[in-house]
């Protein structure tokens, strides 16, 4: 894993813990140790911050993103810098953390960002076009993307609301916080994290009997949504 913060307390702090979790790191201030380190071998993650003195850590975030799909958390200074969170979403970090946080918090989130990492990496393994999901008398076939309620009849789906609709089906009652859902349905370069509660409204009018009361897709205050029905993959 890799630290990139300019702050060298921060840096021995970050690299004493998680090498107390058997997590060994590496740390460095700035994009020359940044570039240095990427050109000797790719880390399983970086842990990037956006506040980098006179670099800019959206710059740097955008020129890894360019060459590399390495999971990347990104760190702010302050938690009123939702501008920051978002471009840096859009721009392709997995996570953020603001500053000051616990380092429980952030090995929590390091652990959650590889674990979906690995998830994603055994589904590409897998065929994608086959099999499906059943949930309350629904059906969703990867093969040509078919949705069907429990008569029978086609639900049609536009490619958003596939790829949000699939990102609950294999995550079922387990809350999905909006970061990993912009994540999961990112098509264009545009979106806003706003929009995937403009999704989730849309997903809830071709599933719910009452979309104004959810029973399916939950909101939970705070933290995200959560998909409440028990799903069958097959």
């Amino acid at each position: 894993m890799l630290i990139v913060d300019d702050d060298p307390a921060i840096r021995k702090m970050i690299a004493r813990y998680f090498e107390e979790q058997d997590m060994p790191v590496v740390t460095v201030p700035g994009r020359q140790e940044l570039n240095q380190q990427l050109g000797r071998a790719e880390p399983c993650l970086i842990v990037l911050d956006l506040r980098l003195g006179q670099e800019d850590g959206l710059d740097l975030l955008r020129e890894i993103r360019a060459k590399s799909d390495v999971p990347i958390i990104i760190m702010t200074g302050h938690r009123r810098d939702e501008v920051d969170r978002v471009v840096g979403l859009e721009l392709g970090a997995d996570d953020y953390i603001t500053k000051p946080f616990g380092l429980r918090e952030l090995l929590a989130r390091v652990r959650a960002v590889l674990r979906r990492q690995e998830l994603g990496r055994v589904a590409r393994q897998r065929d994608p076009e086959r099999g499906g999901y059943r949930f309350n008398g629904w059906v969703l076939e990867r093969r040509g993307r078919r949705l069907t309620d429990s008569a029978g009849e086609p639900v049609p789906l536009t490619k958003s609301e596939y790829a949000l609709l699939l990102a609950f089906l294999e995550a079922p009652q387990r809350t999905l916080s909006r970061e990993h859902l912009l994540q999961a349905t990112r098509i264009h370069e545009d979106i806003f994290d706003r929009s995937i509660d403009v999704q989730v409204l849309r997903l809830r009018r071709k599933l719910e009997p009452n979309p104004s009361a959810p029973q399916i897709i939950k909101t939970e205050r705070g933290l995200g949504y959560v998909f409440s029905p028990a799903v069958e993959a097959f």
